[in-house]
């Protein structure tokens, strides 16, 4: 950890792959407490996804993300979304 200030300090930047395991795991965790409060997983779904299209639009603009939710439903059908479960 590196010290900027008497009181301050900045950590080292995280790598890509490490940002991206964290916050699954800060959206795990709020979707878990959302459930836990009585909200349904297609409202929460719905709401993230405006969300992350929100976010996508202010960083990259609206044609970029237009072009990226084009490929998204080859994706869905691949599989890449689906979660295999585990058999109890």
């Amino acid at each position: 950890m590196k010290t900027v200030g008497p009181r301050t300090t900045a950590r080292d930047p995280i790598p890509d792959q490490e940002q991206k395991r964290v916050a699954l795991g800060y959206m795990q965790e709020a979707w878990a407490e959302a459930h836990l409060d009585g909200v349904d997983g297609d409202c929460l779904a719905q709401a993230s996804l405006f969300v992350a299209l929100s976010e996508f639009v202010g960083t990259y603009g609206e044609d970029a993300v237009a072009t990226f939710v084009e490929g998204l439903a080859g994706r869905v059908r691949n599989g890449e979304f689906s979660i295999a479960l585990a058999k109890q």
